[in-house]
């Protein structure tokens, strides 16, 4: 169940800001499940757009923390951390929900469930939860591999 801080999640994660969506992981059981934190900041740089008069996080951005949160538990789970020839995409999301709007100063609580993994297709079931409060869910898949030409 080890903690990690920003500078871990780094080393498991080849986004950057502005798409980073994982801030710390406080729990994670490989094999199991993850239990990780985004902050929403006021100067995230999609909230000027969306929307000029009430910033709301955009649910596709939601979703893009539920697949960085189970990647980070995949490759937990692998025992191994990606590298440049590593891929990691959404292969699918199913059962997607959002029923609260999540605004600037909210905490994201991600928790990740792995249901299983066969032949580099994971799948996931996720909820979003803002303090107690039910936000989003959804279950994914998302595929692990090489990337086309890199080296075995």
């Amino acid at each position: 169940m080890a903690e990690m801080d920003i500078h871990e999640v780094l080393r498991y994660l080849p986004q950057r800001f502005p798409v980073l969506m994982v801030d710390r992981v406080l729990e994670c059981e490989p094999g199991k499940r993850i239990l990780a934190l985004k902050n929403v900041s006021a100067n995230e740089p999609y909230f000027p757009g969306h929307f000029p008069n009430r910033p709301v996080m955009p649910g596709v951005m939601i979703l893009e923390a539920m697949a960085q949160a189970a990647a980070i538990l995949a490759f937990r789970t692998l025992d191994g951390k990606p590298d440049e020839s590593t891929t990691y995409f959404y292969a699918g999301i199913d059962n997607a929900r959002f029923r609260r709007p999540v605004e600037p100063g909210d905490q994201l609580r991600i928790e990740v469930l792995l249901r299983g993994s066969k032949r580099g297709v994971w799948k996931f079931g996720c909820a979003v939860r803002v303090g107690e409060i039910l936000v989003s869910e959804a279950d994914i898949m998302c595929a692990t591999g090489r990337m086309p030409g890199a080296a075995a």
